[in-house]
Protein backbone atom coordinates (compact mmCIF):
# COMPACT_ATOMS: atom_id res chain seq x y z
CA UNK A 1 0.00 0.00 0.00
CA UNK A 2 1.67 3.54 -1.17
CA UNK A 3 0.36 4.56 2.33
CA UNK A 4 2.79 2.52 4.12
CA UNK A 5 5.24 4.82 2.81
CA UNK A 6 4.17 8.06 1.45
CA UNK A 7 1.95 9.95 3.66
CA UNK A 8 -0.75 11.94 1.66
CA UNK A 9 -0.85 15.86 1.88
CA UNK A 10 -3.15 16.86 5.13
CA UNK A 11 -6.65 18.18 3.35
CA UNK A 12 -5.97 22.31 2.32
CA UNK A 13 -8.57 24.71 4.54
CA UNK A 14 -11.15 25.01 1.70
CA UNK A 15 -13.72 27.72 2.62
CA UNK A 16 -15.94 27.65 -0.19
CA UNK A 17 -16.58 23.40 -0.97
CA UNK A 18 -18.18 21.95 2.13
CA UNK A 19 -16.43 19.18 4.49
CA UNK A 20 -18.12 16.56 5.95
CA UNK A 21 -16.79 17.39 9.27
CA UNK A 22 -18.12 20.87 9.82
CA UNK A 23 -21.53 19.41 8.39
CA UNK A 24 -21.43 16.69 11.11
CA UNK A 25 -20.76 19.51 13.61
CA UNK A 26 -23.89 21.79 12.54
CA UNK A 27 -25.93 18.27 12.51
CA UNK A 28 -24.94 17.89 15.77
CA UNK A 29 -25.58 21.76 17.31
CA UNK A 30 -21.78 23.14 16.92
CA UNK A 31 -20.91 26.41 15.19
CA UNK A 32 -17.34 25.20 14.13
CA UNK A 33 -19.51 25.17 10.66
CA UNK A 34 -19.54 28.02 7.78
CA UNK A 35 -22.34 28.96 5.49
CA UNK A 36 -21.24 26.47 2.76
CA UNK A 37 -21.80 23.97 5.50
CA UNK A 38 -24.89 24.90 6.18
CA UNK A 39 -26.49 25.10 3.32
CA UNK A 40 -25.72 21.82 2.52
CA UNK A 41 -26.68 20.25 5.80
CA UNK A 42 -30.46 22.35 5.11
CA UNK A 43 -30.47 20.93 1.74
CA UNK A 44 -29.59 17.25 3.11
CA UNK A 45 -31.84 17.65 5.76
CA UNK A 46 -34.71 18.85 3.53
CA UNK A 47 -34.41 15.24 1.68
CA UNK A 48 -33.55 13.38 4.41
CA UNK A 49 -35.16 14.66 8.01
CA UNK A 50 -33.85 12.46 10.16
CA UNK A 51 -30.54 12.86 9.44
CA UNK A 52 -30.10 15.10 12.65
CA UNK A 53 -30.77 12.33 14.94
CA UNK A 54 -28.54 10.16 13.01
CA UNK A 55 -25.64 11.82 13.50
CA UNK A 56 -26.94 12.28 17.42
CA UNK A 57 -27.83 8.47 17.41
CA UNK A 58 -23.83 8.18 16.30
CA UNK A 59 -22.10 10.34 18.90
CA UNK A 60 -24.15 8.86 21.57
CA UNK A 61 -22.67 5.61 20.62
CA UNK A 62 -19.33 7.20 20.83
CA UNK A 63 -19.94 8.45 24.50
CA UNK A 64 -21.63 4.65 25.34
CA UNK A 65 -18.83 2.61 23.99
CA UNK A 66 -15.81 4.73 25.61
CA UNK A 67 -18.26 3.90 29.18
CA UNK A 68 -17.94 0.70 28.32
CA UNK A 69 -14.45 0.12 27.01
CA UNK A 70 -13.29 2.14 30.09
CA UNK A 71 -15.38 -0.23 32.35
CA UNK A 72 -13.67 -3.26 30.32
CA UNK A 73 -9.73 -1.77 31.57
CA UNK A 74 -8.87 0.22 28.97
CA UNK A 75 -7.03 3.33 29.67
CA UNK A 76 -5.79 3.95 26.14
CA UNK A 77 -8.06 5.75 23.29
CA UNK A 78 -6.55 6.71 19.13
CA UNK A 79 -9.76 8.55 17.60
CA UNK A 80 -9.49 8.21 14.46
CA UNK A 81 -11.08 10.34 11.98
CA UNK A 82 -12.12 12.60 14.95
CA UNK A 83 -13.93 15.75 13.31
CA UNK A 84 -14.51 18.83 14.67
CA UNK A 85 -15.08 18.10 18.81
CA UNK A 86 -18.30 18.81 20.20
CA UNK A 87 -19.63 18.03 23.82
CA UNK A 88 -19.27 14.81 24.86
CA UNK A 89 -15.44 13.87 22.56
CA UNK A 90 -13.46 11.13 23.82
CA UNK A 91 -11.11 12.46 26.52
CA UNK A 92 -14.20 14.04 28.24
CA UNK A 93 -16.20 11.18 28.27
CA UNK A 94 -13.31 9.09 29.48
CA UNK A 95 -12.34 11.62 32.15
CA UNK A 96 -15.91 11.16 33.80
CA UNK A 97 -15.43 7.61 33.71
CA UNK A 98 -11.51 7.04 34.67
CA UNK A 99 -10.50 10.51 35.88
CA UNK A 100 -7.04 11.35 35.93
CA UNK A 101 -5.69 7.68 34.22
CA UNK A 102 -7.20 7.68 30.56
CA UNK A 103 -4.56 8.89 27.72
CA UNK A 104 -6.56 9.76 24.14
CA UNK A 105 -5.05 10.98 20.67
CA UNK A 106 -7.44 12.46 18.42
CA UNK A 107 -6.13 12.51 14.72
CA UNK A 108 -7.61 13.76 11.61
CA UNK A 109 -6.43 15.36 8.27
CA UNK A 110 -8.80 18.33 8.36
CA UNK A 111 -6.36 21.00 9.56
CA UNK A 112 -9.96 22.87 10.63
CA UNK A 113 -10.68 20.28 13.44
CA UNK A 114 -6.73 19.70 14.01
CA UNK A 115 -7.46 23.21 15.53
CA UNK A 116 -10.56 22.85 17.33
CA UNK A 117 -8.89 19.73 18.81
CA UNK A 118 -6.35 21.58 19.77
CA UNK A 119 -7.85 24.50 21.55
CA UNK A 120 -10.72 22.34 23.16
CA UNK A 121 -7.64 20.46 24.54
CA UNK A 122 -5.81 23.60 25.67
CA UNK A 123 -9.05 24.59 27.35
CA UNK A 124 -10.34 20.94 28.77
CA UNK A 125 -7.25 18.06 28.58
CA UNK A 126 -3.50 17.72 29.93
CA UNK A 127 -0.88 17.79 27.62
CA UNK A 128 0.52 14.69 29.70
CA UNK A 129 -2.32 12.55 28.96
CA UNK A 130 -4.51 14.26 25.68
CA UNK A 131 -2.91 15.42 22.20
CA UNK A 132 -3.61 15.78 18.82
CA UNK A 133 -2.11 15.09 15.31
CA UNK A 134 -2.44 15.64 11.86
CA UNK A 135 -2.42 12.18 9.68
CA UNK A 136 -4.21 10.34 6.89
CA UNK A 137 -6.05 7.20 7.84
CA UNK A 138 -4.86 6.02 4.29
CA UNK A 139 -1.63 5.53 6.14
CA UNK A 140 -1.70 3.37 8.33
CA UNK A 141 1.85 3.05 9.38
CA UNK A 142 2.96 7.02 9.04
CA UNK A 143 -0.57 7.53 11.23
CA UNK A 144 0.75 5.26 14.37
CA UNK A 145 4.19 6.92 14.32
CA UNK A 146 2.57 9.77 14.79
CA UNK A 147 0.39 8.81 17.26
CA UNK A 148 3.29 7.17 18.96
CA UNK A 149 5.47 9.89 18.44
CA UNK A 150 2.79 11.85 21.17
CA UNK A 151 4.30 9.82 23.85
CA UNK A 152 0.35 9.85 25.36
CA UNK A 153 0.06 6.18 23.92
CA UNK A 154 2.02 2.97 25.46
CA UNK A 155 2.49 0.52 22.12
CA UNK A 156 2.84 -2.13 24.65
CA UNK A 157 -0.53 -1.75 27.24
CA UNK A 158 -3.86 -2.16 24.81
CA UNK A 159 -5.50 0.35 23.34
CA UNK A 160 -9.27 1.32 21.81
CA UNK A 161 -8.81 2.14 18.08
CA UNK A 162 -11.94 4.67 17.52
CA UNK A 163 -12.98 4.83 13.80
CA UNK A 164 -16.71 6.53 14.55
CA UNK A 165 -18.69 7.32 11.26
CA UNK A 166 -15.69 8.02 9.18
CA UNK A 167 -15.85 4.59 7.36
CA UNK A 168 -18.39 5.80 4.77
CA UNK A 169 -16.23 8.99 3.79
CA UNK A 170 -14.70 7.15 0.75
CA UNK A 171 -10.98 6.88 1.49
CA UNK A 172 -9.53 6.84 -1.99
CA UNK A 173 -5.95 5.89 -3.43
CA UNK A 174 -4.59 7.70 -6.09
CA UNK A 175 -6.67 5.48 -9.08
CA UNK A 176 -9.58 6.58 -6.97
CA UNK A 177 -10.34 2.84 -5.21
CA UNK A 178 -11.18 3.21 -1.88
CA UNK A 179 -8.79 1.90 0.77
CA UNK A 180 -11.02 1.89 3.78
CA UNK A 181 -10.71 -1.89 4.26
CA UNK A 182 -7.05 -2.83 3.88
CA UNK A 183 -6.04 0.10 6.13
CA UNK A 184 -8.68 -1.01 8.81
CA UNK A 185 -6.95 -4.55 8.53
CA UNK A 186 -3.83 -2.77 8.70
CA UNK A 187 -4.88 -1.23 12.14
CA UNK A 188 -5.73 -4.47 13.04
CA UNK A 189 -2.13 -5.51 12.78
CA UNK A 190 -0.41 -2.48 14.27
CA UNK A 191 -3.02 -2.86 17.50
CA UNK A 192 -1.60 -4.60 20.51
CA UNK A 193 -3.12 -7.66 22.18
CA UNK A 194 -6.31 -7.58 24.39
CA UNK A 195 -7.00 -4.39 22.63
CA UNK A 196 -10.33 -3.15 20.93
CA UNK A 197 -11.95 -1.77 17.40
CA UNK A 198 -14.97 0.41 17.44
CA UNK A 199 -16.66 1.52 14.25
CA UNK A 200 -19.41 2.59 13.20
CA UNK A 201 -20.97 2.87 9.61
CA UNK A 202 -23.60 3.49 7.00
CA UNK A 203 -25.40 0.61 5.74
CA UNK A 204 -27.75 0.63 2.69
CA UNK A 205 -28.81 -2.94 3.98
CA UNK A 206 -32.06 -3.64 6.07
CA UNK A 207 -32.81 -0.17 6.01
CA UNK A 208 -36.87 0.49 5.70
CA UNK A 209 -37.83 0.35 2.35
CA UNK A 210 -39.78 3.96 2.75
CA UNK A 211 -36.03 4.96 3.26
CA UNK A 212 -33.69 3.53 0.44
CA UNK A 213 -35.05 5.96 -2.12
CA UNK A 214 -33.63 8.83 0.36
CA UNK A 215 -30.79 7.35 1.14
CA UNK A 216 -29.64 7.04 -2.62
CA UNK A 217 -30.90 11.24 -3.18
CA UNK A 218 -28.39 11.64 0.52
CA UNK A 219 -25.55 9.80 -1.26
CA UNK A 220 -26.12 11.46 -4.40
CA UNK A 221 -25.96 15.21 -2.49
CA UNK A 222 -22.86 14.02 -0.61
CA UNK A 223 -20.58 13.59 -3.64
CA UNK A 224 -21.76 16.08 -5.93
CA UNK A 225 -20.26 17.99 -2.56
CA UNK A 226 -16.99 16.96 -3.34
CA UNK A 227 -17.71 14.43 -0.39
CA UNK A 228 -17.76 10.82 -1.69
CA UNK A 229 -19.55 8.42 0.42
CA UNK A 230 -19.95 4.72 0.75
CA UNK A 231 -22.37 2.66 1.99
CA UNK A 232 -22.03 -0.90 3.07
CA UNK A 233 -23.80 -4.14 3.73
CA UNK A 234 -23.90 -5.74 6.70
CA UNK A 235 -21.24 -8.59 5.90
CA UNK A 236 -19.21 -6.06 4.71
CA UNK A 237 -19.21 -3.90 7.72
CA UNK A 238 -18.64 -7.17 10.03
CA UNK A 239 -15.52 -8.13 7.82
CA UNK A 240 -13.89 -4.75 8.74
CA UNK A 241 -13.20 -6.64 12.47
CA UNK A 242 -11.87 -9.07 11.01
CA UNK A 243 -10.98 -12.28 12.91
CA UNK A 244 -11.50 -9.67 16.58
CA UNK A 245 -14.31 -11.15 18.71
CA UNK A 246 -17.42 -8.69 18.85
CA UNK A 247 -18.41 -7.57 21.94
CA UNK A 248 -22.55 -8.41 22.97
CA UNK A 249 -24.45 -7.11 21.37
CA UNK A 250 -22.54 -7.74 17.88
CA UNK A 251 -22.97 -5.72 15.35
CA UNK A 252 -26.14 -3.86 15.54
CA UNK A 253 -27.65 -0.40 14.77
CA UNK A 254 -26.63 2.37 17.15
CA UNK A 255 -29.44 3.07 19.47
CA UNK A 256 -29.34 -0.64 20.18
CA UNK A 257 -25.74 -0.62 21.42
CA UNK A 258 -25.97 -1.27 25.29
CA UNK A 259 -28.41 2.05 25.59
CA UNK A 260 -27.84 1.60 29.16
CA UNK A 261 -24.24 3.29 29.04
CA UNK A 262 -26.18 6.48 28.03
CA UNK A 263 -25.15 9.73 29.53
CA UNK A 264 -27.05 11.19 32.33
CA UNK A 265 -29.76 13.35 31.49
CA UNK A 266 -28.99 12.85 27.25
CA UNK A 267 -32.19 12.91 25.52
CA UNK A 268 -34.16 9.93 24.04
CA UNK A 269 -33.82 10.03 20.35
CA UNK A 270 -37.23 9.01 18.83
CA UNK A 271 -36.83 6.37 15.74
CA UNK A 272 -39.70 4.79 14.02
CA UNK A 273 -38.00 1.70 14.39
CA UNK A 274 -34.33 1.06 15.43
CA UNK A 275 -33.13 0.78 11.68
CA UNK A 276 -34.47 4.05 10.59
CA UNK A 277 -30.80 4.86 12.35
CA UNK A 278 -29.05 3.87 9.45
CA UNK A 279 -25.85 3.01 10.97
CA UNK A 280 -24.57 -0.23 12.18
CA UNK A 281 -22.09 -0.19 14.97
CA UNK A 282 -20.10 -2.30 16.83
CA UNK A 283 -16.76 -3.06 19.12
CA UNK A 284 -14.48 -5.77 18.23
CA UNK A 285 -11.80 -7.27 20.95
CA UNK A 286 -7.99 -8.35 19.93
CA UNK A 287 -7.06 -11.76 21.54
CA UNK A 288 -4.71 -10.93 24.53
Amino acid sequence: MESEHEPYRPRPIDLDRPSIARVYDYLLGGDANWAVDRELAERLLAKFPLLRSIARANRQFLYRAVRRLVELGVRQFVDIGSGIPTMGSTHQVAEESAPGRARVVYVDNDPVAVAHSQVLLERTGDDARHAVVTADLRAPAVLWDEVLGTGIIDPDQPVALLLIAVLHVRQPDPSGADLGPAAVARYRDLLPPDSYLAISQVTDEGVPTDLEHSLGTLKQLYDDSGNPVIWRARAEIARLFGDFALLEPGLTWTPLWHPEYAAPGQPELAFPEPNHSLILAGIGHKPA
